[in-house]
């Protein structure tokens, strides 16, 4: 990259729309953008203040392009944190098209992917972690994971890392300072403080990485499977779930032979249901292909939605043939979180309802177990309540820092490595030039985060997964 060149690129989403935004950026942003410019008011707009807005018109020698608004952003004071104009148009991809290509023959070039936030790094005007939160920001499709990356992108993370390092830092420069007096034997940092600082450290660090586990199911959604046998109704929970008919229901058993999935946000918070083919023994190929994919997706899902006719429940030995099922599948599945969630209760009787009640409660696997109508939309919506309670959103509601990004978690894993280390080494009277080792690699993997550290091919991989423009 070549932070001289002055970039442009389409800021808005490509398509035809009302308005459509073009951004350029660089040294020489305002007099390009002059250049094809012409006011209403017969404004220089080369000599106009920062953070004004101008209405006239594109040109292209004597063809007139499209009447605009022209933003003017001066150096520091702008996103990039050099010379930015914004060049709000008429939305059709045609007039976007000609006024991006009039400014690349004026003296732009087309932006890289994420090269806007890259130079507002450079710039100083955010650090790694922030620019990485606009990436979450902009992706963020429910309420949880735009919370988590507007809190990071206004440095609640990078804050928290920061002011760790930089207390670790001031006792490494005492621990530094020891090895210049080596032979004087002159101890300059109180290790009583070091050691409180080090297990304050410690327990911080600790409580980040446990936080990526919520922090990725939420940036992620929460995949969930929907299992069971033939015509249960895993199709039909499926639409009452989305409220809509994304699933064909039939009552005839095997319809479903491949996976269905689809997205609900409930509560702000993600979830990824996927509809599976029915469990059972078949010589149909393609149908026993489907029942393959259904265990598949049971591996990967986080929740288990374990479907059962419940209108079938009171013969003899169902209860105890569904028991045996569900330990099948928690034994193969031991860390999935498993719902057996009785379906068709409309078509029980209360007597039963009360029968199979008891027997569920009085086995000893401790079952999860709810009574549901997906057909009559009965207890769907305290199935989602119950979906929603298995995310520890108490650090979310309370407004704590929490993990998303792998690569910050790694470097949170490889920095508390080093922190044990240190803590270890001053418990055992470890000497002052191999602790200081220890440190140094802490203070590299903190700024690793935050982009106190870096090289170009860090930045290659994370500013490449940006849009264009942005």
């Amino acid at each position: 990259m070549n932070s001289q060149e002055t970039i442009v690129a389409l800021a808005s989403p490509s398509g035809a729309g009302a308005i459509a935004v073009i951004r350029i950026s660089g040294e020489n942003a305002i007099a390009i953008a002059a250049s094809v410019f012409e006011s209403i008011s017969g404004k220089d707009i080369s000599k106009q203040k920062t953070h004004t807005l101008h209405l006239g018109h594109i040109i292209d020698g004597k063809k007139v392009i499209d009447q605009v608004l022209l933003s003017i952003f001066k150096g520091t004071n702008s996103y990039t944190g050099e010379n930015t104009v914004e060049i709000s148009c008429h939305g059709s991809t045609f007039i976007q098209q000609q006024i991006i290509q009039l400014l690349l023959r004026s003296g732009c070039r087309i932006a890289n992917p994420g090269e806007f936030t890259l130079r507002a790094f450079l710039n100083g005007k955010m650090d790694l972690s922030q620019a990485e939160a606009v990436a979450d920001l902009i992706s963020s499709d429910n309420e949880a994971s735009h919370q988590i990356a507007m809190q990071q992108m206004r440095g609640g993370f990078s804050n928290e890392i920061a002011k760790l390092r930089e207390e670790l830092l001031n006792f490494a420069s005492l621990i530094e300072l020891e090895l210049d007096f080596a032979e004087e034997d002159v101890a300059f940092a109180d290790r009583t403080q070091f050691r409180e600082l080090l297990n304050r450290i410690e327990f911080v660090l600790k409580r980040l990485i446990d936080s990526f586990a919520v922090g990725n199911v939420i940036k992620n959604g929460i995949p969930v499977a929907i299992v069971g046998e033939p015509n249960v109704g895993k199709s039909t929970l499926l639409n009452a779930l989305l409220n809509e008919e994304r699933a064909i229901v039939s009552e005839i058993a095997g319809t479903t032979r491949d996976t269905i999935e689809d997205e609900l946000v409930i509560g702000g918070i993600g979830f990824r249901f996927i509809d599976t083919a029915g469990i059972r023994k078949t010589s149909d190929v393609i149908e026993s292909l489907g029942i393959q994919k259904t265990f598949e997706k049971i591996e990967q899902a986080q929740v288990v939605l374990y479907l059962v006719d419940g209108s079938g429940l009171s013969v003899d030995g169902k209860i105890e043939t569904l028991l045996l099922e569900v330990g099948k599948t928690r034994n193969q599945f031991p860390q999935k979180t498993i719902v057996v969630i009785i379906n068709k209760m409309d078509l029980i009787s209360p007597e039963n309802l009360s029968t199979i009640d008891k027997k569920l409660s009085t086995n000893n696997q401790q079952l999860t177990t709810i009574y549901i109508s997906a057909k009559a939309n009965i207890g769907v919506d305290e199935l989602k309540n119950l979906l929603l309670s298995f995310v520890n959103t108490g650090a979310l509601r309370n407004n704590e820092t929490i993990v998303t990004n792998s690569r910050h978690y790694d470097s949170l894993i490889k920095a508390l490595d080093e922190i044990q280390k240190v803590n270890y080494g001053l418990q055992t009277d470890l000497s002052s030039d191999l602790m200081a080792i220890d440190i140094r690699e802490a203070l590299y993997h903190f700024g690793m985060i935050t982009g106190q550290v870096t090289n170009d091919e860090l930045l290659g991989n994370i500013f490449a997964n940006f849009c264009i423009g942005k």
